[in-house]
């Protein structure tokens, strides 16, 4: 006699959404892009020096940061928008389904962070192995760090994509356009216009302003822990070097972080679910 157990309503979401999204032509160009991209970084990283051979896993996971910090959030706001944008007829079908409409959302997030992370699992893996049969595992730990950023990035940038699309049916587009603007103004814009602030103000006051500069923004905390934990100090920018001294060491860098880190994945998602809750689906 079989123990037939109810599935939750959130798992079932989870697990919708998880089987669409793997199946999906954006996923896979994902997972083979990032694939691609961390091979020809670990295999090519000695040609500027002029030597050959295959990077260990601390340089490597060095010289991956930057395309981590570029790519995650850009794929996971196109890729969550894409997804999670209520159509109508489709949306009015989903949410007349006798489950809370956070319940629907909080699968969905879930299942889409389950196929992002898999994807960033297959690339990072791939070259990881690479690396391990040449390279040994010196640096493993600093490698498995910048995974775990990864995945930091995706659950904020899903949380960031759902809270765009949240408003009702009818927004793809403009919440297509408004994923690149943040995408833009977190990668770039944010970090040009903190130094530049900076250099206008005396040193106390510009040292505050960067040290709020690493924890406001969660690509600038991921870079900040990633680098922590990859190449120590020896990397580290002035906001990151403030933030540092602000903090009395590591230990307390990686607290404040990793506060700030949770904040950005639980704030924009609830938001998104209280906002769903209250739109005209």
């Amino acid at each position: 006699m079989t123990d037939a157990r109810p599935v939750s309503p959130l798992l079932l979401c989870a697990r919708q959404e998880l089987m669409l999204a793997v199946r999906s032509r954006w996923t896979q160009i994902f997972a083979a892009v990032f694939g691609a991209l961390s091979l020809g970084v670990a295999a090519s990283g000695y040609v500027l020096s002029g030597g050959a051979g295959v990077q260990d896993f601390a340089r490597t996971a060095a010289s991956l940061v930057q395309l981590v910090l570029l790519l995650t959030p850009l794929t996971a706001l196109v890729i969550g928008v894409l997804a999670l944008a209520p159509e109508r007829g489709s949306a009015e079908m989903l949410f007349s389904q006798p489950v809370a409409r956070r319940t629907i959302l909080g699968g969905r997030l879930l299942g889409l962070f389950a196929a992002l992370g898999a994807a960033q699992a297959i690339g990072l893996g791939g070259a990881g192995l690479l690396i391990f049969s040449r390279s040994g595992n010196d640096g493993l730990g600093g490698y498995a760090l910048l995974f775990a950023g990864a995945l930091v990035l995706t659950a904020v940038f899903l949380g960031i994509a759902a809270l765009l699309v949240s408003g009702g049916v009818g927004r793809r587009a403009r919440a297509l356009a408004l994923a690149l603007i943040v995408w833009f103004a977190g990668v770039v814009l944010f970090d040009v216009a903190a130094l530049g602030l900076a250099s206008l103000l005396p040193s106390g006051a510009a040292s505050r302003l960067l040290i709020t500069a690493v924890l406001v923004n969660p690509i600038d905390a991921v870079r900040t822990g990633a680098l922590l934990g990859i190449q120590g100090t020896t990397a580290f920018g002035a906001a990151s070097l403030a933030f540092l001294r602000f903090t009395k060491g590591p230990l307390g860098a990686a607290a404040l972080l990793a506060l700030s880190a949770l904040a950005w994945i639980l704030v924009p998602a609830a938001l998104a679910a209280r906002r769903l809750e209250r739109a005209d689906l």
